[in-house]
Protein backbone atom coordinates (compact mmCIF):
# COMPACT_ATOMS: atom_id res chain seq x y z
CA UNK A 1 0.00 0.00 0.00
CA UNK A 2 0.98 3.46 -0.50
CA UNK A 3 0.55 7.01 0.22
CA UNK A 4 0.99 9.92 -1.88
CA UNK A 5 2.25 13.34 0.43
CA UNK A 6 1.69 16.29 -2.24
CA UNK A 7 3.61 19.26 -0.63
CA UNK A 8 1.51 22.19 -2.36
CA UNK A 9 4.43 25.03 -0.64
CA UNK A 10 6.90 26.75 -2.67
CA UNK A 11 9.49 25.84 -0.16
CA UNK A 12 10.25 22.43 -0.77
CA UNK A 13 11.90 21.58 2.71
CA UNK A 14 9.44 24.21 4.62
CA UNK A 15 6.81 23.98 7.23
CA UNK A 16 4.46 22.24 5.07
CA UNK A 17 7.61 19.84 4.34
CA UNK A 18 8.17 19.58 8.04
CA UNK A 19 4.50 18.13 8.93
CA UNK A 20 4.67 15.78 5.89
CA UNK A 21 7.39 14.08 6.75
CA UNK A 22 6.50 13.26 10.25
CA UNK A 23 3.45 11.85 9.13
CA UNK A 24 5.20 10.12 6.36
CA UNK A 25 7.86 8.69 9.34
CA UNK A 26 4.82 7.02 11.05
CA UNK A 27 3.45 5.51 7.54
CA UNK A 28 6.72 3.96 6.95
CA UNK A 29 6.91 2.10 10.71
CA UNK A 30 2.93 1.19 10.25
CA UNK A 31 4.24 -0.53 7.03
CA UNK A 32 2.86 2.40 4.51
CA UNK A 33 5.28 2.99 1.41
CA UNK A 34 4.94 7.01 0.86
CA UNK A 35 5.94 9.09 -1.64
CA UNK A 36 6.09 13.11 -0.80
CA UNK A 37 6.13 15.10 -4.11
CA UNK A 38 7.28 18.69 -4.00
CA UNK A 39 4.70 21.00 -6.94
CA UNK A 40 7.03 23.32 -6.76
CA UNK A 41 7.84 26.61 -8.26
CA UNK A 42 6.95 26.52 -11.73
CA UNK A 43 3.90 28.39 -13.11
CA UNK A 44 0.72 26.07 -12.59
CA UNK A 45 -2.66 26.91 -15.78
CA UNK A 46 -5.88 27.56 -14.11
CA UNK A 47 -8.56 25.16 -15.56
CA UNK A 48 -10.09 26.97 -18.90
CA UNK A 49 -13.16 24.42 -18.52
CA UNK A 50 -12.70 22.91 -22.38
CA UNK A 51 -14.13 19.57 -21.06
CA UNK A 52 -11.20 17.85 -23.42
CA UNK A 53 -10.46 15.93 -20.36
CA UNK A 54 -14.04 14.19 -20.27
CA UNK A 55 -12.54 12.37 -23.19
CA UNK A 56 -9.01 11.60 -22.39
CA UNK A 57 -8.48 11.58 -18.62
CA UNK A 58 -6.07 14.19 -18.97
CA UNK A 59 -5.24 17.46 -18.75
CA UNK A 60 -5.26 19.18 -21.77
CA UNK A 61 -1.92 21.28 -20.43
CA UNK A 62 0.87 19.22 -20.22
CA UNK A 63 3.68 21.49 -18.87
CA UNK A 64 2.82 21.27 -15.55
CA UNK A 65 2.53 19.04 -12.80
CA UNK A 66 -1.34 17.87 -13.07
CA UNK A 67 -0.85 15.22 -15.27
CA UNK A 68 1.68 13.43 -13.82
CA UNK A 69 -0.05 13.85 -9.93
CA UNK A 70 -3.71 11.78 -11.56
CA UNK A 71 -1.01 9.31 -13.18
CA UNK A 72 0.73 8.69 -9.55
CA UNK A 73 -2.76 8.83 -7.85
CA UNK A 74 -4.02 5.76 -10.16
CA UNK A 75 -1.42 2.86 -8.29
CA UNK A 76 -1.81 5.34 -5.12
CA UNK A 77 -4.27 4.02 -2.00
CA UNK A 78 -4.49 6.70 -0.08
CA UNK A 79 -3.56 10.82 -0.13
CA UNK A 80 -2.27 13.63 2.35
CA UNK A 81 -2.31 17.06 0.25
CA UNK A 82 0.12 19.82 2.37
CA UNK A 83 -0.24 23.51 2.09
CA UNK A 84 0.73 26.41 3.80
CA UNK A 85 -1.89 29.24 4.40
CA UNK A 86 -2.36 32.55 2.20
CA UNK A 87 -4.78 34.71 3.18
CA UNK A 88 -6.71 32.28 4.78
CA UNK A 89 -6.74 29.70 2.09
CA UNK A 90 -4.01 26.62 0.47
CA UNK A 91 -1.95 27.90 -1.95
CA UNK A 92 -2.86 29.15 -4.94
CA UNK A 93 -0.93 27.07 -7.26
CA UNK A 94 -2.18 24.25 -5.25
CA UNK A 95 -5.96 24.96 -5.57
CA UNK A 96 -5.27 25.08 -9.18
CA UNK A 97 -3.09 21.87 -9.44
CA UNK A 98 -6.61 19.84 -7.44
CA UNK A 99 -9.23 21.75 -9.22
CA UNK A 100 -7.76 19.71 -12.74
CA UNK A 101 -6.59 16.74 -10.95
CA UNK A 102 -9.71 16.04 -9.93
CA UNK A 103 -11.91 17.23 -12.84
CA UNK A 104 -9.69 15.10 -14.68
CA UNK A 105 -8.73 11.71 -12.62
CA UNK A 106 -11.71 12.05 -10.04
CA UNK A 107 -11.84 8.60 -10.55
CA UNK A 108 -7.89 7.66 -9.92
CA UNK A 109 -8.89 9.57 -6.12
CA UNK A 110 -12.12 7.56 -5.75
CA UNK A 111 -13.20 5.45 -2.56
CA UNK A 112 -9.29 6.10 -1.54
CA UNK A 113 -8.41 8.38 1.71
CA UNK A 114 -7.59 11.70 1.83
CA UNK A 115 -6.86 13.83 4.15
CA UNK A 116 -5.57 17.85 4.36
CA UNK A 117 -2.80 19.14 6.36
CA UNK A 118 -2.12 23.05 6.54
CA UNK A 119 0.50 25.41 7.80
CA UNK A 120 0.69 28.75 9.09
CA UNK A 121 2.48 30.82 11.48
CA UNK A 122 -0.38 32.50 13.25
CA UNK A 123 -3.93 32.43 11.76
CA UNK A 124 -6.27 31.36 8.93
CA UNK A 125 -5.87 27.62 9.15
CA UNK A 126 -8.86 26.29 9.80
CA UNK A 127 -10.55 28.08 6.46
CA UNK A 128 -7.60 26.77 4.52
CA UNK A 129 -8.15 23.20 6.16
CA UNK A 130 -12.15 23.18 5.20
CA UNK A 131 -11.39 24.23 1.43
CA UNK A 132 -9.27 21.47 0.77
CA UNK A 133 -11.37 18.87 2.43
CA UNK A 134 -13.65 19.59 -0.34
CA UNK A 135 -11.88 17.97 -2.60
CA UNK A 136 -12.25 14.91 -0.78
CA UNK A 137 -16.08 15.00 0.08
CA UNK A 138 -16.61 15.52 -3.39
CA UNK A 139 -15.01 12.76 -5.17
CA UNK A 140 -16.39 9.71 -2.89
CA UNK A 141 -13.39 10.04 -0.42
CA UNK A 142 -13.28 8.59 2.70
CA UNK A 143 -11.76 11.70 5.11
CA UNK A 144 -8.91 10.53 7.31
CA UNK A 145 -9.73 11.53 10.86
CA UNK A 146 -7.25 12.80 13.53
CA UNK A 147 -6.99 13.89 17.27
CA UNK A 148 -7.26 17.85 16.20
CA UNK A 149 -7.52 19.29 13.15
CA UNK A 150 -4.63 18.89 10.82
CA UNK A 151 -2.30 21.94 11.47
CA UNK A 152 1.13 22.57 12.62
CA UNK A 153 2.02 26.53 13.57
CA UNK A 154 5.43 27.88 12.48
CA UNK A 155 7.42 30.40 10.25
CA UNK A 156 9.75 28.00 8.91
CA UNK A 157 10.46 23.87 9.36
CA UNK A 158 12.32 24.77 12.78
CA UNK A 159 9.56 26.88 14.34
CA UNK A 160 7.22 23.35 13.96
CA UNK A 161 9.58 21.06 15.28
CA UNK A 162 8.68 23.44 18.63
CA UNK A 163 4.60 22.41 17.30
CA UNK A 164 4.47 19.63 19.89
CA UNK A 165 0.68 19.01 19.47
CA UNK A 166 0.99 20.15 15.68
CA UNK A 167 3.45 16.94 14.75
CA UNK A 168 1.77 14.41 17.35
CA UNK A 169 -1.68 15.22 15.48
CA UNK A 170 0.28 14.31 12.29
CA UNK A 171 1.38 11.05 13.98
CA UNK A 172 -2.51 10.19 15.27
CA UNK A 173 -3.42 11.00 11.52
CA UNK A 174 -0.89 8.84 9.96
CA UNK A 175 -1.49 6.05 12.28
CA UNK A 176 -5.88 6.59 11.65
CA UNK A 177 -4.48 6.37 7.91
CA UNK A 178 -2.63 3.48 8.33
CA UNK A 179 -5.90 1.55 9.83
CA UNK A 180 -8.37 2.65 7.41
CA UNK A 181 -6.09 1.48 4.81
CA UNK A 182 -5.60 -2.51 6.31
CA UNK A 183 -9.21 -1.95 7.28
CA UNK A 184 -9.88 -1.50 3.34
CA UNK A 185 -7.97 -3.93 2.12
CA UNK A 186 -9.36 -6.78 4.71
CA UNK A 187 -12.96 -5.27 3.07
CA UNK A 188 -11.42 -6.10 -0.15
CA UNK A 189 -10.09 -9.55 0.46
CA UNK A 190 -13.55 -10.43 2.43
CA UNK A 191 -15.33 -9.84 -0.70
CA UNK A 192 -16.66 -6.24 0.19
CA UNK A 193 -16.66 -3.91 -2.76
CA UNK A 194 -17.07 -0.18 -3.18
CA UNK A 195 -20.52 1.23 -3.74
CA UNK A 196 -22.61 1.09 -7.20
CA UNK A 197 -22.63 4.30 -8.20
CA UNK A 198 -26.04 6.13 -9.39
CA UNK A 199 -25.87 7.78 -13.34
CA UNK A 200 -25.08 11.62 -11.71
CA UNK A 201 -28.41 13.94 -12.56
CA UNK A 202 -26.66 17.02 -12.75
CA UNK A 203 -29.24 20.21 -12.80
CA UNK A 204 -28.78 23.77 -12.24
CA UNK A 205 -30.96 25.85 -10.26
CA UNK A 206 -33.03 27.71 -13.17
CA UNK A 207 -34.88 24.36 -13.64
Amino acid sequence: MKVLLLNGSPHAHGTTYAALSEAARVLKEEGIETEIYHLGTAAVHGCIDCRSCGKTGRCVFQDDPVNTIIEKAASCDGFIFGSPVHFAGPAGALHAVLDRAFYAGKRNFAYKPGAAVVCCRRGGATAAFDSLNKYFTIANMPVVPSQYWNMVHGANAADAQQDAEGLQTMRTLARNMAWMLRSFEAGRKAGISVPTAEPIARTNFIR
